[in-house]
């Protein structure tokens, strides 16, 4: 009997996705370990791996089909000794989980139109899935040659496989997809090119229309004289045994961490039930990534030291880059930094990732006239604005959680308490 390959869930939380491409074809061979097909969920494009061995016998949701449901029967997989006989009446087409769609036939899923490829890299950086980038690596292939068939220019295990080192950069083009909607006003309007949504862009808009319609917001800021800090950062780093050069964004997280164990009642979820009092500060960190944004989270901050932070927030915000990160290493957190300080931006106010209750913005830090003692003098200054869920986070809680922080980040010397 055909083995039933299933639409795999890539995270505790997926429900459906995308099939993206069917990287084997009918009839292909088919090995334990072959990539089989890619699926994009809100978070990235991931591979699906064979765990048998056969022939690919029959595909039932086409690439490019959107909202395929998790467990769903995507292919038939023929085992040593079948043929297609075997496939007669095994299954019918694959579940989809988006309503049906009115259009010529009602008897199979219609997938969804197929951008062409789009070039691999952006700017100096090249997309490629975690596998390519490991066998073009041991290959010594530099994926900079390499021309990717997968969603959006992205580099596939295919792709490296048919490549050789040395091999010309191989020429790709972009046809822009056509506006989804006919009739939708974009005209008059000059020349455009319509990028189609990814499922993260869809998740971004949902979820933050969402926050911003549903969460009752308000923001409280304050000022923070940073020359205590640079200074002790700048002994940090310069020291002989210093290993991992530390930021003023690792700063931040270690002080964020140490707030919120003195005032836990701002480290907390909301839900329609309860509030959740976490017991630790799992910190997520905003990363801006192709097509999106991900919040890896350094965990259980307020245990780590400073080194250790640093080390953990760049290798999640490298990984995160690289599409490499696995679930639990971006869902969950129980509180958000977004730091824009080093693009110039020098205050600006977030939205609240639910079900966390609260967001810091960090901005960046310059020097600025200020009074001291009735005098005016300068100093380094950052300004950092806390948005809060006012159905579980009051103002005066903002308030003292934002009044500490402030207190940690101008006195070093609590680091170490």
């Amino acid at each position: 009997m055909p083995v039933q390959i299933l639409m795999p869930a890539l995270s505790p939380t997926m429900t459906e996705g995308k099939l993206a491409k069917w990287v084997k074809k009918e009839g292909d061979a088919v090995d334990s370990g072959d990539v089989l097909a890619e699926i994009e969920t809100d978070k990235a494009t991931m591979e699906i791996e064979a765990v048998e061995e056969g022939i690919l016998g029959k595909i039932l949701v086409a690439e490019g089909t959107e909202n395929v449901a998790v467990n769903a029967v995507i292919a038939l997989l023929l085992e040593d000794g079948e043929d297609a006989s075997a496939l007669e009446g095994a299954s019918a087409p694959a579940p989809v989980a988006a309503p049906a769609v009115e259009g010529p036939s009602a008897a199979a899923p219609q997938p969804a139109p197929q951008a062409a490829p789009a070039p691999a890299r952006d700017g100096t950086r090249t997309i490629a899935s975690p596998l390519a980038r490991r066998i073009a690596a041991d290959k010594g292939i530099d994926l900079a040659t390499i021309s990717g068939s997968g969603p959006r220019g992205r580099i596939v295990k295919s792709d490296v496989e048919s490549a050789m080192p040395g091999a010309p950069a191989a020429a790709s083009s972009f046809t822009p997809s056509p506006p989804s909607a006919p009739g939708a006003p974009l005209s008059p309007m000059p020349e455009f090119e319509a990028v189609p949504h990814s499922p993260m862009r869809k998740a971004i808009a949902r979820r933050l229309t969402e926050s911003a319609r549903d969460i009752p917001h308000f923001n409280v800021s304050v000022d923070v004289h940073l020359d205590a800090l640079l200074d002790t950062r700048k002994r940090l780093n310069n020291h002989d045994g210093a290993v991992q050069k530390i930021s003023v964004n690792d700063f931040v997280i270690k002080a964020v961490a140490l707030a919120l164990a003195r005032v836990p009642a701002c480290n907390v979820s909301f839900t329609e039930d309860a509030t959740i009092f976490h017991k630790r500060a799992d910190i997520s960190v905003a990363v801006s990534i192709e097509g999106g944004l991900i919040t890896p989270i350094v965990k259980d901050a307020g245990n780590k030291g400073l080194a250790t932070i640093a080390q953990e927030a760049k290798s999640l915000a490298e990984r995160a880059r690289a599409g490499d990160l696995k679930p639990d290493e971006y869902e969950g957190g129980t509180f958000t930094i977004s730091n824009m300080g080093m693009m110039g931006v020098t205050s600006f106010n977030s939205i609240i990732n639910p079900p966390q209750g609260a967001i810091l913005s960090v901005g960046a830090g310059a020097l600025r006239p200020v009074v001291t003692n009735g005098a005016l003098s300068t100093a380094t200054v950052m300004t950092l604005t806390l948005a809060v869920d006012h159905r579980c986070i009051d103002g005066v809680v903002a308030a003292e959680f934002i009044g500490q922080l402030k207190s940690i980040l101008e006195e070093p010397l609590q680091f170490m308490l």
